[in-house]
């Protein structure tokens, strides 16, 4: 029981940690949420700062979804808290601690941890993503798709027990919950493309 705690507490702490944040102030010596839409993940780090920091806060992110699930699996013999770990590493995620609770949108997060207990659905939402983004040149739409094709797949492909795909849905709908701001500007024709610069102060 005790371990198990110290495993969804240690998720939480994995979670949050801010690589969006800490790859842009190691390179650049700003903090990220100043600047474009002031969200601390890759897509605005990716418009900010360039492509390789985008793609680092992506893999940094993910990996820290994976490492949350693989360290519970490894310690806990229950086949619950890996799942409970994985959706505590990308609550923080969205709401870190390091940042007083301002975090990210958690789709790297939440690709990580799916993909380390649902592989094969995760690898359909991905390739969705990548085929929407490839399509607009807007990683947003790409997300929001990917965060209705996982939970979807989830339920016909896997073979993992149906709390696994619930968990995946309420991601999901915090995942879009989470993109209405992108919802909104997609629907005044204002959303940035991934290519396009975002070198503004956020408050703006």
């Amino acid at each position: 029981m005790i371990m198990n705690i110290i495993l969804i507490l240690l998720s939480y702490l994995i979670g949050g940690i801010p690589s969006g944040y800490l790859i842009t102030k190691k390179l650049k010596g700003f903090d990220i949420r100043n600047y474009g839409s002031g969200n601390p993940g890759a897509a605005n780090v990716y418009r900010t700062v360039g492509k390789w920091a985008g793609i680092s806060t992506f893999l940094c992110d993910a990996l820290k979804g994976a490492l949350a699930v693989l360290i519970a699996k490894y310690f806990s013999s229950s086949s619950y808290i890996p799942l409970i770990c994985g959706f505590v590493a990308i609550c923080g995620h969205m709401w870190t601690v390091y940042l007083k609770f301002r975090g990210g949108k958690g789709v790297a997060t939440s690709a990580g941890v799916f993909g380390a207990l649902l592989p094969i659905p995760t690898l359909i939402a991905f390739a969705s993503f990548a085929v929407v983004v490839w399509k607009t040149g807007r990683i947003s739409p790409g997300s929001i798709l990917a965060a209705v094709v996982l939970p979807a797949t989830s339920y016909f492909i896997g073979g993992a027990p149906r709390s696994y795909s619930i968990v995946c849905t309420i991601v999901g709908a915090i995942v879009i919950y989470k993109h209405i701001p992108n919802i909104k500007r997609m629907l005044n024709k204002s959303e940035l493309a991934f290519e396009d610069g975002a070198k503004k102060n956020a408050n703006k």
